[in-house]
């Protein structure tokens, strides 16, 4: 039976997402581009041999318009008969993009595939896809007649709702950014970061978004993000506890996957590092929208047939502290595997790009410490999540 398997991974270092971010000068084209190049180079593939690219994008306007997919391979120098294609699930594209890639391999309609994503926050702010005087969600007032609400109103719904004080999302915020900083200190992120090549000569491989000084006393200093009169008079269970501080921040950034069948790795000389083993993907409240994360574990669990105690990691994307936290409760699971190197409030989310980030993270997790099997899951945007567990070979 054909095995999906994944090569490689390879991501970028995260800029903050705005004007002076590490990576802002950089088109988001060239971006993926030079991660895509890095991803064939290091494997010494000949990108003729790619059967697709996928790539998650959320911001698919401006610059990251027109099938960034496309316009980055034929940047990266890849043969034109190579196709891409840009999709977007919200925060999970570029994790989407890895189950398209595996399926495609699975079903044998396709040898090799690389998944990938990317995200410039800095030039393409959120929303931005949304043309002025226009309403995405206008049709559904017949549905949801009270209207839906924003990220943050999700997470503090989460918070308030499993009963997560201030106190807890900023202590683990503040354990996100010691664990990456730990890590990136003793060479953790090598195998995995490629330098970016930056319009002045220099080159950025480091995550600008890390703060190794941060502390949970320092982060209760902050002020709520998201309190709104509106909102607080429909619901009162919120008591107004994501900040900034608790929270991803913007982030510009890009990664990759080499994905291909068991055999085509055996017969090109490649040493496949995992296998996929289960995918699940599901809807959710779009009101709450980030509680996914939770029936998509259930999901992936049942096919899988494993137990929550058997997964040796999981990472479950911090695009707020209570997504994690809620979580954790739901399955009681053990926190010490849980973004074991930091998440997504230190390392940044770059939207599309963070899929396949935290897939690369989570696999030379796995191999630094013998592990076998592991999670990941992605709450997103309008109310999915998906959910992905990995064998290590």
């Amino acid at each position: 039976m054909t095995e999906a398997v994944i090569v490689d991974i390879v991501r970028t270092g995260s800029g903050k997402g705005k004007s002076g971010g590490a990576l802002s000068d950089v088109h988001p084209v060239v971006l993926l581009s030079q991660t895509l190049r890095a991803l064939v180079e290091r494997n010494d593939l000949d990108p003729v041999l790619v059967d697709d690219v996928i790539a998650g994008c959320v911001g698919q306007a401006g610059d990251q318009a027109l099938n960034i997919a496309r316009t980055a391979l034929l940047h990266a120098g890849f043969p034109e008969a190579v196709p891409g294609t840009s999709i977007d699930r919200q925060c999970g594209s570029s994790q989407q993009a890895a189950h398209f890639a595996a399926q495609a391999v699975l079903s044998g309609a396709q040898d090799i595939v690389i998944a990938c994503g990317v995200e410039s926050m800095s030039r393409v702010p959120m929303g931005a896809a949304a043309l002025p005087g226009t309403n995405p969600y206008g049709p559904l007032a017949e549905r949801y007649p009270a209207g839906l609400a924003h990220q943050g109103i999700g997470a503090e719904l989460i918070a308030a709702r499993w009963k997560l004080d201030r106190e807890e999302l900023d202590a683990f915020s503040a354990r996100s950014h010691a664990r990456a900083a730990e890590f990136a200190a003793n060479g953790g992120f090598a195998n995995e970061m490629i330098p970016v090549a930056l319009p002045d000569g220099s080159t950025h491989v480091a995550d600008e978004t890390v703060r190794a000084t941060t502390t949970a006393e320092g982060l209760a200093q902050l002020k709520s993000a998201f309190a709104d009169e509106k909102f607080a008079q429909r619901f009162p269970e919120i008591n107004w506890v994501i900040t900034p501080g608790n929270s991803s921040p913007l982030t510009d950034g890009a990664s990759a996957a080499l994905i291909m069948s068991a055999e085509k790795a055996d017969e090109l000389g490649l040493e496949p590092r995992a296998r996929f083993h289960t995918f699940a993907v599901t809807g959710s409240d779009p009101l709450v929208m980030l509680d996914g994360v939770i029936p998509a574990t259930h999901k992936a669990l049942a096919k899988s047939g494993l137990s929550i105690d058997e997964i040796d990691a999981y990472e479950v994307n911090e695009a707020f502290a209570p997504v994690p936290l809620a979580w954790a409760r739901e399955f009681n699971a053990d926190q010490d595997k849980l973004n074991p190197r930091g998440g997504a409030i230190a390392l940044g989310h770059p939207l599309g790009g963070s899929g396949t980030r935290i897939l690369g993270t989570l696999l030379n997790h796995l191999e630094s410490t013998g592990g076998r099997y592991g999670l990941q899951t992605m709450c997103e945007g309008g109310g999915m999540a998906n959910a992905t567990i990995i064998e290590r070979i």
